[in-house]
């Protein structure tokens, strides 16, 4: 078995959930909403399944929803897309990262990661020989700095792995982050994977900004966006890339050996999603919005003083800076086994040197479910 993957412990995302089943708890650990998503869209999935193509699509996606991502994101985020070159559909967005970091990356490249991180990306890049080369994001701001960029690019600096809206952090990053990252890659010849799943759950007036769109990274960026974070649909696994030809060429061969396609259905019903009316999409941030209003206020209630969540499913608590003298990892344990909330340690997302202070909670969420996880949390941070 190749050690890469021998040696990984179980997901703290599958952890905390079994402790969650094993306890009742109150699941504000993994990041799915309680919402089922769009009627509309469901429907559509199923009258495609009963009267639809059920055989192999096109392995790069149905046109219409090719089509449908480049008018999309020309709406919404001012970027100019091909259908046919530049747009394909992956069976979600960790099956495009894994084909991205298969295809760009070569043994002994360096890839440039920022911590906390999702936790499929350091086992990929190590899988392709890739050596991790980690920016430290701390709270409560979690900034990008010069010096940061200047310690790990280096001649031999293949890629970036960047999220935005980043998770854990909730964090949206604006133009001057964007353009401060172009300039290094633009200097050292690297090619951006950006991670931009979260891309329609941004927060007061905030607008996502695309690499793409920053002047001199249109043909260095692969820009990767997932229908299951923007219908909350998440167990649907659609996604797609976006990326200039010569780029997706190379990309198109891994998809082909990964999964070669996506249930077609599904793609039908996304095609149709993405083609609804901009009060959905306003809706749908709003909603989550008022949760994460909701439970925020809630947990200054008990006596947590949450750092801002500008975009994504997320909250973070700084234990630290509340004088509560418990690891994260430690708090979310006996949050889970004494108290039944659910939580995720954010020291889970660094590989080497992490901050310990951070729990994250999903916001997503029923209202009830909130204010029950409120109630337990009352004790909690009594400690």
């Amino acid at each position: 078995m190749h050690p890469v993957f021998a040696n990984l412990p179980v997901t703290v995302f599958e952890v905390m959930s079994r402790l969650a089943r094993e306890h009742d708890a109150i699941n504000l650990g993994q990041g799915f909403p309680d919402d089922p998503g769009p009627e509309d869209v469901r429907r559509k999935a199923a009258e495609a399944v009963v009267s639809g193509w059920n055989q192999y699509p096109p392995m790069m996606g149905l046109p219409e929803l090719r089509a449908a991502v480049a008018r999309h994101y020309t709406h919404w985020q001012d970027v100019t897309l091909d259908p046919e070159s530049e747009i394909m559909v992956t069976s979600g967005a960790t099956e495009a990262l894994t084909g991205a970091i298969l295809t760009l990356i070569e043994p002994g490249d360096e890839v440039v990661l920022f911590q906390p991180l999702y936790d499929s990306y350091l086992p990929m890049v190590k899988r392709a020989g890739g050596i991790p080369k980690l920016v430290r994001l701390e709270p409560p701001h979690w900034r990008i700095t010069e010096d940061a960029l200047k310690r790990v690019f280096t001649k031999k600096t293949k890629a970036v792995l960047f999220n935005n809206p980043h998770n854990p952090a909730g964090i949206v990053y604006g133009m001057e982050d964007l353009q401060l990252l172009a300039r290094f890659c633009e200097e050292y010849d690297a090619v951006a994977i950006c991670d931009e799943v979260w891309e329609h759950v941004v927060f007061d007036g905030r607008k996502h900004i695309s690499m793409l769109s920053v002047p001199g990274m249109r043909e260095r960026t692969v820009k990767i966006g997932s229908a299951g974070k923007i219908f909350c649909l998440t167990g649907w696994k659609v996604g797609f890339v976006c990326a200039a030809p010569a780029l997706m060429r190379g990309l198109s061969k891994a998809h082909q050996f990964i999964t070669f396609t996506t249930p077609p259905n599904l793609q039908t019903a996304v095609a149709y999603g993405l083609g609804k009316e901009d009060d959905y999409f306003l809706g749908m941030r709003h909603d989550l919005a008022r949760s994460r209003d909701r439970f925020a206020a809630g947990l200054k209630t008990v006596g947590f003083d949450p750092l801002e969540s500008q975009g994504t499913y997320f909250m973070n608590v700084d234990l630290a800076a509340l004088g509560i003298n418990e690891r994260d990892s430690d708090f979310c344990q006996r949050l889970v086994t004494e108290n039944k909330v659910a939580a995720i340690p954010v020291s889970a997302f660094y590989a080497e040197d992490p901050v310990t202070s951070v729990v994250r909670f999903c916001f997503a969420k029923r209202d009830a479910t909130l204010d029950g996880a409120i109630k337990r949390l009352r004790v909690a941070s009594k400690r």
